[in-house]
């Protein structure tokens, strides 16, 4: 059936500037997919790209704008993976086929994807790099959300952890370095807070020196999150990582997210979901994959100042599926 494409580029603001170890953002970028068929009927997808793989809102039109002719002629889901790499075009094209299929069947994606009807799940809310006075601040603020997640760099995150407990008594808290430590530093830094109430180390040492965790048996579970894009790239974290961090944008979409989650637990990996931030219409189809995981990082539109009035409803770290005339 053919399908008229229309594509929007947006910037949605952070509520504050987000600072991680590899830098600091005002806004989140994205692409907005929106797919409309013959009859009328129209699927959304949103993609906010892989930011430090280099991707952009206008590399990831120029992907699509380049297939314009190939997609209004129609396409499947799975044809994608013959023309578009994974990233973030690829999963807002994805997003809007699952969404524009549901319509046209008259089933939701959850029924599609094989799944029960969605749950509503516990998501992380995420704290910035800040001062230890503000982190702790902070997380007296979110003290009533069950899962922080708290992002530090190699200065001293024993301490930041620290001040988090002290806002914070009751969360479970998950602590991502984005590479920032090496493996000795996460040696040191994993023994002194076990027992503090973490329950995760997201992607702690640099990619390319994973090698360095051969052997080593953490106190904390440790979650791969850069290493990972596809299954092919699990072989790297067996025996290393004990979860694997499932993010759309770099599977390509919820359709090879799915795969790399059914790979993933096969070879007895735990599972999370993550983000690259976004609205509500990028954390829609990874909470179909949320269902599946034991840990939950789609607090994208918490972080930012804005979303889509009728997007997700979210209640001191709980977020509802969407509501179908939404996406899905």
């Amino acid at each position: 059936m053919p399908l008229r494409m229309d594509l929007v580029e947006k910037a949605w603001p952070m509520r504050e500037p987000f600072a991680i170890a590899r830098g600091v953002q005002s806004d989140q970028p994205t692409l907005i997919v929106t797919l409309t068929d013959a009859a009328g009927r129209r699927g959304r997808g949103e993609g906010c790209g892989v930011d430090y793989a280099g991707e952009t809102p206008a590399t990831m039109r120029a992907q699509l704008e380049a297939l314009r002719d190939r997609i209004a002629r129609g396409l499947t889901r799975r044809e994608l993976a013959d023309l578009l790499p994974a990233g973030g075009a690829r999963c807002a094209l994805d997003a809007a086929l699952w969404d524009l299929e549901a319509r046209q069947q008259g089933r939701t994606v959850a029924e599609l994807a094989g799944i029960a009807p969605l749950k509503s799940v516990t998501t992380a809310y995420t704290i910035g790099i800040r001062s230890l006075a503000a982190y702790e601040e902070t997380a007296r603020r979110y003290a009533a959300y069950p899962v922080l997640k708290i992002k530090v760099d190699g200065s001293d995150p024993v301490a930041v952890v620290a001040a988090v407990r002290r806002g914070a008594p009751d969360a479970r808290l998950i602590v991502d370095a984005n590479q920032s430590w090496s493996v000795e530093a996460l040696k040191v830094h994993a023994a002194a807070l076990a027992g503090q109430g973490v329950v995760l180390l997201e992607q702690p040492v640099p990619v390319g020196a994973e090698a360095g965790l051969d052997h080593y048996r953490c106190p904390i579970p440790i979650a791969a999150d850069e290493l990972i894009n596809g299954v092919g790239d699990l072989a790297r974290a067996k025996g290393r990582f004990d979860v694997i961090n499932i993010k759309l944008d770099k599977t390509g979409g919820l359709t090879w997210a799915l795969d790399l989650a059914a790979a993933a637990r096969a070879q007895g990996f735990g599972l999370m979901v993550g983000c690259m931030a976004g609205s509500s219409l990028s954390m829609a189809p990874a909470l179909v994959l949320a269902q599946q995981c034991a840990f939950v990082d789609l607090d994208g539109p918490l972080l930012q100042s804005e979303d889509w009035p009728d997007g997700l409803r979210y209640d001191n770290g709980v977020v509802s599926p969407p509501d179908p005339a939404f996406w899905g």
